[in-house]
C-alpha cells in the first residue's frame, strides 16, 4: 500500500482532485481539515485542551453538559491575534497528525485498500512527508484560482489576493513534491494524469 500527500494553494481544485480519486481508485482518502472537526467535537482531545486554553467563552450557549465550540467564535479570537492562531494551531496540527498516522496504519492492516491519500493544507509545513511515501502538487493557475474563489465562495479579490499570500508560493510546493498534477483544465485531462502516475505503481 502507498500513501500519497495531497497539497497544493487555495482554489487550485484539490476536492476535485479527491473526487476523481475515490471514484476511480480503490484508495482511502483522508482529509486534516474534517479530523480537525472531530477532534474538536465535545469530548475530544482537541476540545479538552482547547476549552483548557482558551476557556469556555468559545462554547456555544446551550444548556449541555459539554456544549459544542463555537467555531465562528474561536476563529474571530485567533484570526485578529496571531500568537493565539500559533496557539491553536499547536494544540490541533499535533493532534490531527497522530490521527491521521494512526488511521493510516488501521488501514494498512486491514490490506483493503492500494493507496492512502492524505489531503492537508499545510502537508509541507507540518512535514508529512515523514508518513507519505510521495507529495503531490495539486497545480492550477491563478486566473483560473481566481475565478473559481470568486464563482464557488464569492470571494472579493482582496480576499483571494491575502489568501494568496498567506499561503506557499508556486516554487515552493513544486520544491517539495515530488509531483505535480496540473488541475487547470478539464476533469478529463486531471484524470489522465492521475491514472498516469498511479500506473507506475502496478495495476491495480
Amino acid at each position: 500500500m502507498y500513501v500519497f500527500g495531497i497539497t497544493g494553494g487555495v482554489g487550485a481544485g484539490k476536492s476535485t482532485v479527491l473526487k476523481l480519486i475515490t471514484e476511480n481508485f480503490n484508495a482511502e482518502v483522508i482529509q486534516a481539515d474534517e479530523v480537525g472537526r472531530i477532534l474538536m467535537e465535545p469530548g475530544q482531545a482537541g476540545y479538552k485542551k482547547i476549552v483548557e486554553v482558551f476557556g469556555d467563552s468559545v462554547l456555544t450557549e446551550d444548556n449541555t453538559e459539554m456544549p459544542p465550540i463555537n467555531r465562528e467564535k474561536l476563529a474571530s479570537i485567533v484570526f485578529s491575534n496571531n500568537n493565539k492562531r500559533i496557539v491553536l494551531n499547536g494544540i490541533i496540527h499535533p493532534l490531527v497528525k497522530k490521527f491521521i498516522t494512526e488511521e493510516i496504519g488501521r488501514i494498512r492492516c486491514e490490506e483493503q485498500r492500494d493507496f492512502v491519500f492524505v489531503e492537508a493544507a499545510l502537508l509541507i509545513e507540518d512535514h508529512y512527508d515523514i508518513i507519505c511515501d510521495e507529495l503531490w502538487y495539486i497545480y492550477a493557475d491563478e486566473t483560473t484560482r481566481r475565478k473559481r474563489l470568486m464563482e464557488s465562495r464569492g470571494y472579493s479579490d482582496e480576499k483571494i489576493q491575502g489568501i494568496f499570500k498567506s499561503q506557499l508560493t508556486e516554487a515552493e510546493f513544486r520544491e517539495h513534491c515530488s509531483r505535480v498534477i496540473d488541475n487547470s483544465g478539464s476533469e478529463s485531462n486531471t484524470l489522465k494524469q492521475l491514472k498516469e502516475i498511479v500506473a507506475e505503481y502496478g495495476e491495480f
